[in-house]
């Protein structure tokens, strides 16, 4: 195990934007069509920024990538019409959805004084990044859904910074679509994969029905119409990177193994790690009697292969749900990690088909929000870095990350999903991130 906590010696990339323009689809937009947004879709009315940095190939310059992928953000919108429209509220019943207009997608060229092995370590998230796509959003007033800025480095590298809105794609859906941009970008390839957008499959029944409790849920605040998941505020907090190795993750698995556990208990990478952050999460809390706080985490469960019908691999939409593990603290202190892994490992299979469909009918309902103490979003085996383009996969790819104690991020190393290390990004105020630390390293002795 290892912890990242350095501050980035470069803290300004000094970019400068060369060129922003509105890029649209080749062909004629039927105005009178809308994207339905499920109930799913309804609370993720924000952009989400990835990075995307590429080494020097000598095959191609930056400005050769520049001219393949603004055509490809033109050749993809045959089958993405939506990017080019906006998000707004339908008139009669107020739901958002997407109106489909011909206002396009926006596309940012820039460029940095720096080569890209000066700018730091790729895996720790400099705030200076933000530099990498941020600059391009501010170019456009109207808010578009999809916002490309490719920024060359001075060795030829370049970075692919991509913001799109959150209801558009959950991490699943934007995969295949940077892989169908990416195939757009070679001169003779078809799709990758034709995306679904019937999202309606996800609608709510009529009238809706809600079988389940759903603590996991909370409901709208009144007068919060149209707020979404991560509204919040700003506090001082410490930052961390904790890097497990695929040695320490098999040495949680070995410990795990020697408690016996219910059968259908899965030791999985992603819940092993999970047991161990909510453990050390919820200990290192610095509240009045901690012991006997009930702690709630939530993390990602993919609906699709969950529904009856399975939803197809290629559904474009949020396909996402929190499940939820409930304990009190004292039982976190003092289980061992295999039952912790039990909690996590049945909070993902109590998300059936009927669960789901009775969660989607309770947004229809309260129009409410995830509800738990933190939230684990996991990043780790999306496999960003895996998507071809012309000049190559991507060195890494990364969220643009953007400080929450609430929420606990896991990112894959140089390499992805084959390095098999897990980065854990945590944000804490500084008295329990010392604790945190503390556990967090004690644990897995």
């Amino acid at each position: 195990m290892g912890i990242l906590s350095h501050e980035p010696t470069i803290q300004d990339l000094n970019v400068s934007v060369h060129d922003s323009s509105l890029v649209f689809p080749s062909f004629e937009i039927d105005e009178t069509k809308s994207l339905f947004f499920s109930n799913i879709d309804q609370v993720l009315n924000f952009h989400v920024q990835t990075l995307h940095f590429f080494p020097p190939n000598p095959d191609f310059t930056p400005e050769s990538a520049v001219d393949r992928l603004k055509n490809a953000l033109q050749k993809v919108m045959l089958e993405y019409e939506f990017l080019a429209g906006r998000v707004k509220p339908d008139p009669e019943t107020g739901r958002l959805e997407v109106q489909y207009k011909p206002y396009g997608a926006g596309f940012v060229v820039a460029s940095t004084e720096f080569s890209l092995d000066e700018i730091g370590d790729l895996v720790y998230p400099n705030p200076a990044f933000m530099q990498l796509i941020i600059p391009g959003l501010s170019k456009f007033d109207d808010n578009p859904l999809c916002v490309l800025q490719v920024t060359s480095f001075k060795c030829g590298g370049f970075c692919l910074g991509v913001s799109t809105n959150h209801a558009l794609f959950d991490g699943m859906s934007f995969k295949v679509f940077l892989q169908n941009l990416g195939s757009q970008a070679f001169d003779d390839k078809p799709f990758h994969l034709i995306p679904c957008h019937d999202r309606r499959l996800l609608a709510a029944r009529s009238p809706p029905q809600v079988t389940f409790e759903h603590p996991e849920l909370l409901k709208q605040p009144e007068g919060a119409e149209n707020a979404t998941v991560f509204d919040c505020n700003q506090e001082e907090l410490d930052f961390k990177i904790f890097r497990l190795s695929s040695d320490d993750i098999n040495q949680m698995k070995e410990t795990a193994k020697s408690t016996e556990t219910k059968p259908n208990t899965k030791l999985t990478g992603f819940n092993l790690i999970t047991a161990h952050v909510w453990r050390c999460k919820a200990l290192s809390r610095d509240v009045e009697n901690n012991r006997e706080r009930e702690s709630v985490v939530l993390y990602a469960v993919d609906i699709k292969p969950r529904m009856k019908p399975p939803l197809a691999v290629s559904y474009c939409g949020n396909a996402v749900l929190s499940a939820y593990a409930a304990a009190k603290c004292w039982e976190l202190e003092e289980e061992p990690l295999a039952k912790l892994v039990e909690r996590i490992s049945e909070g993902a299979a109590r998300i059936t088909d009927e669960y789901a469909r009775s969660a989607i009918d309770w947004g229809e309902i309260y129009r409410g929000f995830p509800n738990g103490e933190f939230l684990i979003s996991s990043w780790w085996r999306l496999g960003f870095d895996e998507v071809e383009y012309p000049w190559g996969k991507p060195k890494y790819s990364c969220p643009v990350v953007y400080r929450r104690s609430d929420i606990i991020l896991l990112f894959p190393d140089i390499g992805g999903a084959t390095s098999q290390g897990v980065n854990v990004l945590v944000a804490l105020p500084p008295k329990e991130m010392i604790k945190f630390q503390s556990l967090f390293s004690k644990l897995l002795e």
